[in-house]
């Protein structure tokens, strides 16, 4: 990921998912548990794997001990988070040795209802939903010996198109799903956020600024998206077909969906809650991200997770048979591409993604695979797995970013190594998100300048104006007030008030673009005549020291 200290946010929400290696909770690809220890009067046990690649600090206890201590732990744990933060609701889950040993709901599903959130209630796991998705394509190939992740996805895709030639014939499934393609964080999300599906972002991709090519990380939800749409197309499927066939069905989680409509359909699901103050949390949004399926459309339950939680501990085996070729899913969950570490600091350590998963290890040196999902409109989630002990964790809440989750994770493998907490993850994980909720935009805080220049009459910027990417662009005005409209249909409507001249405002909406978002909108005039108009908040990434890339620039035709 890309730093935390941004000062537009945007990158944070979208891209939560890797602050988990950030700070605590690395990951590595599977390895085999420890076979002995060996200890010393002057050090602590070391806990030997069947290579020294996978020794290991070992537990201030036996295994099994630590794990019945860290489970006993989590309810007053959770409570407590929930209490200390405001997040309406969460639910938990814990596998050990294939075994589910924990399962339980708290808080409530909807504050408007008070209805309590328990073991069946989805949630929308945002970018959990990478990891699931890496397990569906792992799952294919294993069935397909045709399929690989070095498949370039023009192969299965050929009308699809990046703006670099060389990279659009090259990408293989394993790029997109990497983030190493160059597409930039937040490509294709700004086309999701005005309203436009999964075929028309896709073929719209070919406009996107890119970064070098496999030599930067990129996190990209529709990058993910295009490598998922890929192994579909290559069965003749659609992705929600694929996943229900190779992954959801098989395993039993019959709670789980691509698809939003089934997640409204449920009647034990969690509503969404924006953070809107210093622990308060409000029912205000709704989330379809069907356009992004394969990155962060998945609903799910804390128990359906689980299942899936246990096939990848168990090396790919479902039964006692395998599921998925373990040489396939040990490529899957290994890491591809460098994501952190600080560069002025030798004693960082420095964390990685795997295929739609982080990578790294614990402070005792145990491989660690998770992946945490956020929506600034009201979900946060984390899946983690430690692959040594046989051990994995998930927890779902329905709030805006706020740490719980990682917090939660942090504490319970803390009290399974040391018995005791190493860090006040309830204070530290909050201070990282806490910015996850702020308004987007150049405006952001400011009035109006003082002595600003008077705008032009209205009728002089009423007319269509278009963008190759964003498409038209529609300014109307009635009783001398302006209204914007952009994507299908023009749905996707804003107020355009007069700032400064011909710079006017307007308040962004979004899953990017939070309450108290205002943006400038800089029309151009030539003469007499308004001949274009550029959308600030659409012209530039929100990734820290993003350049505008010019996909918020319109030209005015009519």
């Amino acid at each position: 990921m890309n730093s935390l200290s941004s000062t537009n946010m945007g990158i944070a929400r979208v891209v939560a998912v890797s602050t988990v290696a950030f700070l605590a909770l690395g990951i590595t690809a599977c390895t085999a548990g420890a076979t002995e220890e060996a200890s010393s009067s002057s050090g602590p046990t070391v806990a030997l794997g069947e290579d020294p690649s996978q020794d290991a600090v070992g537990l201030y206890t036996d295994r099994d001990t630590a794990v019945a201590a860290a489970v006993d732990a989590l309810p007053e744990f959770i409570e407590k988070a929930l209490k200390q933060t405001g997040v309406p609701g969460a639910a938990v889950a814990v596998v050990s040795k294939g075994e589910v040993v924990f399962e339980k709901g708290y808080g409530v599903r909807d504050v408007t209802t008070d209805e309590p959130v328990d073991i069946d209630t989805v949630f929308q796991i945002a970018s959990l939903s990478k990891p699931l998705s890496s397990s569906i394509v792992a799952k294919a190939i294993t069935e397909d010996a045709e399929l690989s992740w070095e498949d370039p996805v023009v192969e299965y895709l050929p009308g699809f198109a990046l703006q670099d030639p060389y990279v659009t014939a090259h990408a293989k499934i394993a790029d997109f799903f990497s983030h190493r393609t160059g597409i930039p964080t937040g490509g294709g999300d700004d086309l999701e956020d005005v309203g436009f599906d999964v075929d028309y972002i896709m073929a719209h991709m070919d406009q996107i600024p890119l970064a070098s090519f496999r030599d930067t990380y990129q996190y990209s939800n529709f990058g993910l998206t295009v490598g998922g749409e890929a192994v579909a197309a290559s069965r003749g499927q659609t992705w929600d077909q694929t996943a229900h066939e190779l992954l959801f069905e098989p395993l039993g989680m019959t709670s789980t969906t691509t698809l939003h409509d089934d997640y409204l359909a449920a009647d034990d699901r969690a509503a969404m809650h924006a953070r809107t103050g210093e622990g308060v949390y409000e029912q205000l949004f709704d989330r379809d991200a069907d356009a992004e399926a394969p990155a962060g459309g998945v609903a799910s339950t804390a128990g359906d997770i689980a299942k899936w939680m246990n096939m990848v501990l168990g090396d790919g085996e479902v039964d006692g048979a395998e599921f998925i070729d373990p040489l396939v899913l040990a490529k899957t969950y290994s890491a591809h591409s460098i994501t952190g570490g600080d560069a002025k600091n030798l004693a960082s350590r420095t964390s990685h993604y795997g295929f739609g998963i982080n990578v790294g290890a614990t402070v005792t040196g145990r491989v660690n695979i998770n992946h945490s999902g956020a929506f600034g409109w009201g979900s946060a989630t984390n899946a983690t797995m430690i692959p040594d002990l046989d051990l994995g964790i998930v927890v779902l809440t329905n709030g805006a970013p706020s740490g719980v989750p990682e917090a939660i994770v942090s504490e319970f493998l803390d009290l399974v190594q040391f018995g005791e907490e190493t860090r006040p993850w309830l204070e530290m994980w909050p201070v990282v998100f806490a910015k996850f909720s702020d308004p987007a935009g150049d405006l952001v805080g400011e009035e109006p300048p003082a002595g600003a220049a008077a705008a032009g009459p209205a009728g002089d910027y009423v007319g269509t104006y278009t963008s190759p990417y964003f498409g038209s662009f529609i300014v109307t005005e009635e009783n001398g007030s302006l209204t914007g409209a952009l994507g299908p249909e023009g749905g996707y409507t804003f107020e355009i008030d007069p700032w400064d001249g011909d710079t006017m405002s307007f308040v962004p909406t979004g899953e990017n673009a939070l309450p108290g978002s205002l943006s400038s909108a800089v029309f151009v005039r030539e003469g007499d005549q308004i001949t274009g108009v550029t959308l600030t908040y659409f012209n530039k990434f929100p990734a820290e020291r993003q350049e505008p890339n010019g996909l918020g620039v319109f030209t005015r035709t009519g």
